[in-house]
């Protein structure tokens, strides 16, 4: 039945439209799993839209998002996914940061309503003209979805909170972990159970290590040290450096990659239009 996965944007906090930066990519979060017939989403970036764009021409008539959290960099592109105002088009999105009690019960449905509200967009949520449908669920739940498609779930450390996900078929799964800050001389035991032999984890390498000890620490955001500090420990096929920093232009972004190669063999970093096969 196939697994792959498409990366449609790989960078964190604000789209980076520059020439620079086109070697890796300038569009925010927005990752593709295609497995066993179905098709699901990590993070409504503005990736998001070229992805719809996709969608179309092939002719795609369901999908399921899953939202690591809402921050805009994570949901901008929702408003321009073309399949959701198609009748037709069957959309399930599911996010677990706004049910844990920290949020006043605000849901999802409420917070991408919002964003599609005067004054900040013209076009409003109802106008979807497709089949859509909104799940919240606490960080840590397991469902299936689709075709016996299992999915496992963690909180993470972020501010407002944010979702670690395992997608998992027949043996062969792929984890998504971004927007999360580690631990200060630990791994952080969520994660390290949740990504635990996955055959791809997707991590959030914004920063590196100096970055991150001279002016992030309380940010939300990891770097790549950590996360081949983590890949190695959960014993993870490849490792994938994910949400890059807008200032990491294409030849920093070069030497960042390399030196995680060296320290984690089979390790790189997303670009936008690369597919990693899992499965034929």
């Amino acid at each position: 039945m196939g697994f792959q996965v498409n990366f449609w944007g790989v960078r964190g906090t604000i789209p980076c439209p520059l020439v620079s930066h086109m070697q890796f990519g300038g569009n925010t979060s927005c990752v593709e799993v295609q497995v066993a017939g179905s098709r699901i989403i990590f993070d409504a970036g503005t990736g998001l839209r070229l992805l719809g764009k996709r969608f179309q021409t092939d002719g795609v008539e369901q999908a399921t998002l899953l939202l690591s959290h809402t921050h805009l960099d994570h949901i901008s592109g929702f408003p321009f996914f073309g399949p959701a105002f198609q009748p037709g088009f069957t959309f399930k999105v599911m996010a677990g940061h706004l049910n844990n009690g920290r949020q006043g019960g605000t849901d999802i449905r409420s917070v991408l309503a919002r964003q599609m509200e005067r004054p900040l967009f013209p076009v409003p949520l109802q106008t979807m003209g497709c089949s859509i449908s909104f799940t919240d669920f606490r960080p840590g739940d397991s469902f299936v979805i689709d075709n016996g498609i299992g999915v496992r779930t963690a909180p993470l450390n972020h501010p407002d909170g944010a979702t670690g996900y395992v997608v998992e078929h027949n043996g062969i799964s792929v984890a998504y972990v971004t927007d999360t800050e580690h631990l200060p001389q630990q791994l952080d035991e969520n994660i390290l159970a949740l990504v635990e032999g996955a055959d791809l984890l997707i991590y959030d390498t914004t920063y590196t290590d100096s970055e991150y000890a001279a002016a992030r620490v309380g940010w939300g955001h990891s770097t790549w040290q950590e996360g081949v500090k983590l890949a190695k420990a959960a014993k993870v096929g490849r490792l994938v450096l994910f949400h890059h920093e807008p200032d990491h232009d294409d030849q920093i972004m070069t030497a960042i990659e390399a030196e995680a190669r060296a320290a984690c063999p089979g390790a790189f970093a997303a670009r936008e239009g690369a597919t990693v096969v899992l499965a034929e």
